[in-house]
């Protein structure tokens, strides 16, 4: 099923606490539980664009709280540089983390 996926893909970060000194008002669990769409899209030498969901996500979350995600803590499964180059790919225009 794909619940016991995103299960153990939260579970890994429960517990983690957001960044300090950002705008971002998500803890970082609950910002990357909203981009849980983006997981094929982030996944190491994806080929997968991010869908309109993940895309949707990104504009929904902001800036401030994706690069509370990015500069955190190491997320398994996760490609940081890609996560980094979904602003663009989703045309969010959001300045650089």
């Amino acid at each position: 099923s794909k619940a016991l996926p995103v299960f153990l893909f939260g579970l890994v970060l429960t517990g983690v606490d957001k960044g300090e000194g950002n705008a971002c008002s998500s803890t970082f669990f609950s910002a990357l539980v909203q981009l849980i769409p983006c997981r094929a899209a982030v996944a190491p030498f994806s080929p997968i664009p991010p869908s309109e969901t993940c895309c949707n996500a990104i504009k929904a979350l902001g800036q401030p709280c994706l690069c509370v995600i990015v500069n955190g803590p190491p997320i398994s499964g996760v490609d940081r540089n890609m996560a980094l180059q979904l602003p663009e790919k989703c045309t969010a225009n959001f300045e650089p983390c």
